[in-house]
């Protein structure tokens, strides 16, 4: 047992400079493929939810849009990363006559395409769970639907939806060690060449399981940590008057008492 766990610090010791290059591809490509794969699904989750054109032009042109948003979300979340990467690196290079993407931009880009399919349908469910007394309240005082969305909805859609975000950015930390199957050099991808230079397969996936727990761990608490800085106050300020600063209501929440 002390040999063991000799050999898992020397492995540390001695390939520290691989293990903190594979975790800085795999944090790279986590991070800028969670924040992609948002913007997709906040473009993909509004355009869902706009409401129809009474032109009947564009009317087509948005049942086109939604049917091709329809397709792409249940494609990419009813098949597994590892096939996307393959299909993707591999028909890039079957369409160009050989020519391979470089590894780490195509590590980003399979990420956020699969991450925008589950990111679509989560903004989606955040902007239909919003009241509609806020959209007829904005239309109230002039805003355009757009205009509703982008000052009014969306602020409250992306609180709402950052725990979700959050665990999409910690699975895709995990999920980056498919792509070591068309060569990324991840975490995982230099795992592989430890190993065979150690013959010491056990001891060196103890330590990669170990630095994968520690930084799903870490990122974990700093999310939450996040969360709580941008929840809601249980206590607020009711303005009767924009001149009286005495026209103030002050409103707190009291805590609820559970029924004996």
């Amino acid at each position: 047992m002390i040999q063991f766990f000799q050999d898992a610090a020397n492995i540390l010791s001695e390939h520290y400079p691989f293990l903190l290059r594979g975790v800085g591809y795999t944090m790279l490509i986590a991070l800028v493929g969670t924040l992609a794969g948002l913007l997709i699904g906040l473009a993909t989750g509004v355009l869902r939810t706009c409401p129809l054109s009474k032109n009947v032009v564009v009317r087509w042109l948005q049942k086109i849009a939604n049917g091709i948003i329809a397709v792409y979300v249940e494609v990419f979340r009813g098949t597994p990363m590892m096939v996307q990467a393959m299909v993707i690196y591999w028909g890039y290079a079957f369409a160009s006559g050989g020519n391979t993407l470089p590894l780490i931009p195509s590590g980003i880009l399979i990420v956020s395409i699969n991450t925008g399919a589950y990111m679509a349908e989560i903004v989606r469910g955040g902007i239909i769970s919003i009241d509609n007394g806020q959209f007829e309240g904005a239309a109230a005082v002039g805003m355009t639907h757009w205009q509703a969305m982008v000052h009014v909805i969306l602020p409250q859609v992306l609180r709402n939806i950052l725990p979700s975000v959050a665990n999409e950015f910690v699975i895709n930390i995990k999920d980056t060690s498919v792509l070591n199957v068309i060569g990324v050099t991840e975490l995982y991808y230099f795992a592989g060449i430890i190993k065979r230079q150690t013959f010491q397969t056990f001891q060196t996936y103890l330590v990669i399981c170990v630095i994968y727990f520690i930084l799903t761990f870490s990122i974990t608490r700093i999310l939450r940590a996040i969360e709580k800085k941008l929840q809601v106050t249980d206590s607020f300020v009711i303005c009767g008057s924009q001149s009286d600063p005495n026209a103030e209501i002050r409103v707190v929440k009291k805590p609820e008492v559970p029924n004996d």
